[in-house]
């Protein structure tokens, strides 16, 4: 502890006691050199010295020197004892401040947990990469439109091709009919053809 403070501190402390003195009006019979503050055995030495004028004409007091050897005694018992409550006082402070900056340490480490907490939850993991829920959603929907109209585009192609086919099939049947017919007329005339060459060969036969 500096000395300037501790000075401080044993000034307010006379001043204090002082005031209290005062304010109470204590007489001289409770006054003590062996107790009381220190405040009170000086006023008990001041009221138990004598005084005398000096050749040069100024008031002095006249004190026992086993009263003042008492008096500094005590003085430096009470001095001693400030500056152990004021070292006990620098320790407690210590330790506080030493907590609250733990206090704040801790609440710094809460803050940065909540904030990553709400990153987390207002975010969504895709293939190991963290993203906002808005990009999230409006990838999906992405996603799911494309794939959608990849479903259109083969139902379309189905739908046409499925058409062409019945098409292909039903010109299938249709030339597979001429072809019938074509074959038909054609089987017809070749019997046709092998009457008439019958009844050639016939009619020579005759005429021989």
């Amino acid at each position: 502890m500096k000395p300037i403070k501790l000075l401080l501190f044993v000034a307010t402390l006379f001043t204090v006691s002082f005031s209290g003195f005062s304010q109470t009006g204590a007489d001289e019979d409770k006054l003590s050199l062996n107790s009381g503050t220190i405040d009170n055995q000086f006023e008990y030495i001041l009221r138990k010295s004598g005084n005398f004028r000096g050749t040069n004409g100024e008031m002095y007091e006249a004190v026992r020197l086993s009263m003042f050897l008492t008096l500094r005694a005590h003085t430096i018992d009470s001095l001693k004892t400030i500056r152990k409550d004021l070292v006990d006082t620098q320790i407690v402070v210590d330790s506080q401040t030493k907590e609250i900056s733990d206090l704040k340490a801790n609440l710094a480490n809460t803050q940065n947990n909540l904030e990553q907490t709400n990153n987390e939850k207002d975010s969504m993991s895709l293939f190991g990469m963290q993203m906002s829920k808005t990009n999230y959603n409006v990838l999906m929907w992405t996603i799911i439109a494309g794939l959608l109209g990849l479903l259109l585009f083969f139902i379309y192609k189905f739908k046409n091709s499925n058409a062409i086919t019945k098409q292909a099939k039903l010109n299938l049947a249709e030339i597979e009919e001429e072809f019938d017919e074509h074959r038909k007329t054609a089987l017809e005339r070749e019997q046709k053809v092998r009457r008439q060459l019958q009844d050639e060969i016939n009619k020579q036969k005759t005429k021989k």
